[in-house]
């Protein structure tokens, strides 16, 4: 049997509940006091963790030695295994065949490799979606779901809940204390909920819960607008059509609290029967930016995120996929899985072609820069039937290596060299991007424009902050400020009392607040704020939005960040304090907009709040960032680096890593700031580094500042 308490591992020495839901170190102001991490976390994080997810239920057990002894070949130091093997793990009601798991598992460990087992519930047996239908999920337009693909029940079904405790209930008690598994994955990738009739009556119920009388809920949702008054709660609704915001956004948060108790359900089987060092995640799909619960909600009470990280077609887009990265590092701001990476291609996306040679090393590695501790591919061979015969592995049908191997196998020989520099680092930041799921649905609602995607006005702050800082957290807008220097909040459009008074007290300490367009016109029920924009905060601002326009061309933008245009939409401003200014100013082309102010700036209590109501152009947006970060005091000793080159900084324990990566086509070469030692080539001591095409560097600086 294998144990934790050794050197870390490389491939040769250690080869009904729903009711109750609800850059440097810092310099302006210190951390809040860390709290030591618990023994499942600090399994989870602190070594490198290399992997994929192995079926051994899909083959015959003698074929395990040879799949195991390629993996342990390849540096894999972990799988994860059973997310799919209900109908495996109990082939009919109530009959358990669990050795064939825990000889799965005693043979990975023979070839040292550790066990992550996936609660099987994302896919349940046909004995209980034919016996038991009315756990089956209804679709939005009233069809009942049919077994022969996964999802198909509703994540609200008591009884479902029922089946799905019992089996994770006995897992724990079989495997809760084997050595060789070190932690759980709940389910799979949450995503569809349920229109029954028993969830809309959860959903009533979740509604009288919150808002107490009928008449509250009238007020909050502004229900006399075409004639839309309850009187009565079963007459509220459920459906997936556009409708009255405050319903939809109620919706969206009891969608979230109905996953919340749906995975409460299975926490609390397993941490009645489970060793405190295994730890408990789930693994997030959608791209990272799924947008129908709220994922800062449904990892708190996890011991880490893990995400799924795809790009589909196409190659890396190393900002996007980074600033997805630093999201999942924010969901719980600590460092986190990558339970899922693209081995090559995908068998979904429109054009399933293959990442380029040397693709998936970068890409691997630009997680590890953002703050993964692991990263496991899906999957590990190929299946001979079901619906993902075309999906990339590492190995084919017949067992033998697939050309990607040989790439993640020097993978595993640099984790195993870089394990010990990176444990117990994670990136720093002096800056942040601020995100509202509650803002995200309710202008994704109302969208006014088609232009405007939330995602791509995140990556236009974005791409300037991580060019200039190389290093940003993106952050619950409620999330502890005070050791941030400047936070930017892109489309902060629900601001209520409560969260103001957050914003504020950032500002008043000493930090730099810049709000973006469509900020604060909404509060918690989704109504308009009647201070227009940017609602409660309007006095701290010192001026508010006059009107705001879904552009139709570019408008002319010029002051003293610069000059350039802005697109897709435009708010003109109004000070209203002799101490608010103009930063700048509208030009011709739009008669609305001209000579209005476009952004404003006031300095208030010890920081200073800006507000800025159009989106840039990229070189206009990169000199109204830069001017930003200056004038707080926020700099990178490493600048702005090569085009194409993509640099990650990781601290701790007396520390710093630097993760560099070229993603362009051409050789670069980087400057570094200081010497630094080569942790994949025999601890070189560099001051430069010279990077090929897709070309990755590791390096080592102890004493960090």
């Amino acid at each position: 049997m294998m144990r934790l308490n050794r050197s870390p591992l490389t491939c040769t020495a250690a080869c009904a509940a729903l009711l109750c839901a609800t850059g440097a170190p810092p310099v302006r102001a210190a951390t809040a006091p860390v709290r030591a991490p618990s023994p499942a976390v600090r399994t989870a994080l602190g070594r490198l963790w290399l992997g994929a997810a192995w079926y051994p239920e899909q083959w015959p057990e003698s074929r395990w030695p040879k799949d195991l002894a390629l993996m342990q070949a390849a540096g894999i130091n972990v799988v994860r295994v059973g997310e799919f093997a209900w109908s495996a793990l109990e082939p009919h009601q109530g009959d358990y065949h669990f050795g064939w798991l825990a000889r799965a598992i005693a043979e990975a460990a023979r070839h040292h490799i550790y066990v992550v087992i996936g609660t099987p519930t994302d896919a349940p047996p046909a004995w209980l979606t034919s016996r038991y239908p009315q756990v089956l999920r209804i679709h939005a337009d009233g069809r009942r779901a049919e077994h022969g693909n996964r999802r198909q029940f509703s994540y609200a079904s008591p009884l479902y809940r029922t089946f799905c405790r019992d089996i994770v209930t006995r897992l724990a008690e079989r495997f809760g204390h084997n050595p060789d598994v070190i932690g759980w994955q709940i389910d799979n990738e949450y995503t569809n909920e349920s229109y029954d009739a028993g969830t809309r009556r959860q959903f009533q119920l979740w509604l009288k819960r919150r808002f107490g009388t009928l008449a509250a809920l009238n007020r909050a949702w502004t229900t006399a607008y075409w004639s839309q008054t309850y009187t009565a709660w079963n007459q509220i609704p459920l459906n997936a059509l556009p409708g009255n915001p405050g319903l939809m956004l109620a919706h969206r948060q009891f969608v979230t609290a109905t996953w919340l108790s749906f995975q409460r359900n299975q926490l609390r089987a397993l941490r009645a029967h489970i060793a405190p060092r295994q730890f408990i995640t789930t693994n997030i799909g959608g791209l990272g930016w799924s947008d129908n619960w709220d994922h800062y909600a449904i990892t708190r009470p996890l011991d880490i995120a893990a995400w799924d990280d795809y790009v589909g077609e196409g190659q890396l887009n190393f900002y996007r996929n980074g600033a997805m990265s630093d999201f999942v590092r924010g969901w719980k701001r600590q460092d986190y899985w990558v339970m899922e990476a693209q081995p090559g291609f995908v068998d979904w996306a429109p054009v399933n072609n293959s990442l380029v040679k040397g693709g998936v090393r970068a890409m691997t590695w630009e997680s590890i820069g953002h703050g993964a501790d692991a990263v496991l591919f899906w999957q590990w061979r190929s299946a001979l039937g079901g619906q993902e015969q075309y999906h990339g592995t590492l190995v084919g049908p017949d067992g033998r290596p697939e050309p990607l191997y040989r790439e993640v196998q020097r993978i595993g020989r640099e984790f195993k060299r870089a394990s010990a520099a990176i444990a117990g680092t994670s990136p720093r930041s002096q800056v942040a991007l601020l995100v509202s799921y509650d803002s995200r649905w309710a202008i994704d609602f109302q969208r006014q424009t088609r232009r405007y995607h939330q995602l791509r006005v995140l990556l236009d702050y974005y791409r300037p902050l991580e060019n200039l800082t190389h290093a940003v957290d993106i952050v619950s807008a409620r999330a502890p400020l005070a050791h941030y220097k400047v936070v930017f909040a892109p489309s902060l459009n629900v601001i209520s009392r409560s969260l103001a008074r957050h914003l504020r007290a950032y500002v008043l300490s000493g930090g730099v607040l810049v709000l973006g367009p469509r900020s604060g016109m909404k509060d918690q029920y989704d109504r308009l704020n009647v201070e227009r924009q940017p609602g409660p905060l309007v006095p701290l601002l010192g001026g508010r939005v006059q009107q705001y326009y879904a552009l139709d061309a570019p408008v002319a933008v010029a002051g003293a960040a610069g000059d350039g245009t802005g697109r897709i939409w435009a708010e003109a401003l109004t000070p209203r304090s002799r101490k608010t200014r103009v930063l700048l100013r509208y030009g011709a082309g739009n008669a609305w907009l001209t000579g209005e102010p476009a952004a404003i700036e006031r300095r208030y209590g010890h920081g200073a709040i800006l507000y800025l109501g159009t989106i840039l152009d990229r070189r206009l947006m990169h000199a109204f960032v830069e001017r930003t970060l200056a004038a707080a005091g926020v700099r990178s000793p490493f600048g702005v680096l090569p085009r194409g080159i993509e640099l990650m900084r990781r601290v701790g324990a007396g520390r710093e890593v630097v993760i560099l990566i070229n993603h362009g086509a051409a050789r670069r070469t980087v400057r570094l700031p200081y010497a630094m030692r080569d942790v994949l080539h025999r601890g070189r001591v560099l001051r430069s580094v010279r990077l090929r095409s897709e070309g990755v560097a590791v390096l080592e600086r102890t004493s960090a500042p």
